[in-house]
């Protein structure tokens, strides 16, 4: 194999012996700074981490810009935007393990290529059917007495959806597939490339959704629109050639392992069992009834319409990859990070949207989740030296800890003076001395909160990484920012609790996923970390759910403790797995 293979293989770095000339040649090119970053430029980590980039900051700026433009179309409603909310997650829970099954089906350049157009075209199309809306909103209200703005709104969001599917599956084929091949399944090169992916999302996180909303606020929702249509158009051709370039120069990602179907398996080994009968015509084979079972689920499935075989066989493609991802040494792994979604303590449309009634300033918000990017930078950091230093497995169990110690504080937070919880609101069934005893005492502790408008502008099912910029720029714009709290203390130990914590979230988050991108056998990668994907999903739902069940501020301490039971619950899970690892580590030793 040529050295140029080899490099590329183990991330650019050249693992065969070298001649003295060739080695004297690359040392003088390392002497050389333009010479090195010329290389560096034109390697596959470069184009990934170019290519990551653009596409990560199209998706914030989609997923801020839909949110805001969805509440505009509907009168500053919240409908649409948890219709578009409830969609997204609905269909990435059903669909998820289709889209992996597909990712690993398929060639990987068709994949990344396929994704990256489907997902570009779709919010082109979208923010051009936008334009149109906004532009001639009270002409088409008045054709089909209103029903072309419901097509409009249709249009929208199955674009929109389309979007966030083709998103999906880009990611799972180049952040869970491609950079494991271009690593040359190097651990140390691994770990570094999911740590710089993740420090390019963290900062896309907040500088993308402030740039098109300034760009929105400064000139128009139109304007907004177009801005958004040229990056993609941009970035589609930027990000095409760039993973193209990625994919002939890194020749194990041209090498993909097959993926067998089942129904063909079953369906041959019909056929030789066929072959023999036919062969042994004197001892025809028994008569049991699984043979007869057997024929007739045969003649059942064959007569079906096509239609329906082909809906079985999706329904079926879903079941085998639930069964593949339960069967998966690092299931308790996954399953322990799906359940860190359920939780309110991020800063998310529901945390902020809680300080705000606590009487804290936007740009005092604002500042703090700049902090909060600095700290999940320091966890991108923290990841990288304790993987170094104690192993894979023990940095998930240090990570953990740091995060439910963190978490603590918030806690304390519930019961610290200052917190409007209130108990009494959840007991209707208490005697009324009592009632009014407590409710005389939450008043004196109430006196900072306020009423949420019942029309605030905020999207009921936002994207994670949507959430923060959206908040500082239609949420809560005539809250009261000049009364004085009675007490700063529970809103101080909250949010240094949820800042602190993510430290060790996102040093957690990598060690899950450099444990999937480890431990899963190639084939079956894509399925697997589709599944994973609904189940994310799913847990991020229940805590939607548990914040409609307690929407008001006296409510939210309770939502903290089950967070708090939710983020414990998925850390025990991993400290199961880790001890069945360890087990199985001293037993193969």
């Amino acid at each position: 194999m040529s050295l140029r293979a080899d490099a590329s293989r183990c991330g650019g770095v050249v693992v065969e012996f070298e001649s003295e000339d060739i080695r004297d040649a690359r040392a003088k090119m390392a002497r050389s700074i333009p010479g090195s970053a010329l290389f560096y430029l034109k390697g596959p980590k470069f184009l990934i981490y170019v290519s990551g980039a653009l596409s990560m900051w199209g998706d914030r700026m989609w997923h801020f810009a839909i949110s805001v433009f969805l509440i505009e179309l509907y009168g500053r409603n919240l409908l649409l935007t948890a219709v578009f909310g409830l969609v997204v997650a609905g269909s990435v829970l059903l669909l998820g393990a289709l889209i992996g099954d597909w990712v690993d089906r398929n060639p990987r350049n068709k994949v990344a290529h396929a994704s990256l157009f489907i997902q570009n075209i779709s919010v082109t199309v979208c923010s051009i059917v936008l334009m149109l809306v906004f532009s001639y909103k009270q002409w088409i209200e008045q054709i089909w007495d209103g029903w072309l703005t419901v097509v409009c709104y249709t249009v929208v969001i199955v674009l929109a959806d389309v979007a966030n599917l083709a998103s999906t599956a880009l990611t799972i084929a180049i952040q869970r597939d491609w950079i494991v091949v271009i690593t040359g399944y190097n651990r140390g090169h691994l770990a570094g490339m999911n740590a710089t992916m993740r420090r390019i999302d963290q900062v896309t996180n907040i500088l993308a959704p402030l740039a098109v909303g300034q760009v929105m606020t400064l000139a128009s929702n139109v304007v907004g629109c177009g801005f958004i249509l040229g990056w993609n158009l941009v970035s589609l051709i930027v990000e095409f050639i760039f993973l193209s370039r990625v994919y002939r120069i890194v020749p194990a990602l041209s090498v993909k392992p097959p993926v067998e179907e089942v129904d063909q398996v079953y369906l041959q080994s019909r056929e030789r069992t066929r072959s023999q009968g036919e062969g042994n015509a004197t001892e025809p084979p028994a008569l049991t009834e699984d043979n007869c079972n057997m024929s007739l689920n045969l003649k059942e499935i064959t007569n079906l319409p096509l239609c329906f075989r082909r809906f079985q066989r999706l329904l079926s493609t879903c079941k085998d990859g639930w069964r593949a991802y339960y069967r998966q040494p690092v299931f308790l792994a996954g399953m322990g990070l799906a359940f860190l979604y359920t939780t309110v303590l991020g800063f998310d449309c529901i945390t902020t949207g809680y300080a705000y009634t606590q009487g804290i300033s936007g740009s005092l918000l604002s500042l703090l989740m700049g902090v909060s990017a600095i700290t999940g930078l320091m966890g991108t950091v923290m990841f990288t030296k304790l993987r170094k230093a104690y192993g894979l497995v023990n940095t998930g169990i240090i990570s953990s800890c740091l995060h439910l110690c963190c978490l603590l504080l918030c806690v304390c937070s519930v019961f610290a003076p200052g917190s409007p919880m209130d108990l009494s609101l959840l007991m209707p069934y208490i005697n009324t001395n009592s009632s009014s005893e407590v409710g005389g005492m939450a008043s004196q502790r109430q006196k900072h909160t306020y009423p949420l408008r019942v029309g605030s502008n905020q999207p009921l099912l936002p994207d994670r990484s949507s959430i923060h910029w959206t908040n500082n720029t239609v949420l809560f714009d005539n809250v009261p920012s000049d009364s004085v709290p009675e007490s700063y203390i529970s809103i101080i130990l909250l949010f240094l609790g949820v800042i602190t914590a993510r430290i060790g979230l996102w040093s957690f988050d990598l060690t899950v996923t450099q444990l999937l991108q480890e431990n899963i056998c190639e084939s079956e990668r894509g399925v697997v970390n589709g599944v994973q994907s609904s189940m994310n999903y799913l847990m991020d739902l229940l805590h939607f759910i548990m914040v409609i069940s307690a929407p008001q501020p006296q409510h939210f301490g309770i939502l903290v403790i089950i967070s708090v039971l939710f983020i414990t619950t998925g850390h025990t899970m991993y400290f199961l797995y880790a001890r069945k690892a360890k087990r199985k580590h001293r037993l193969d030793t």
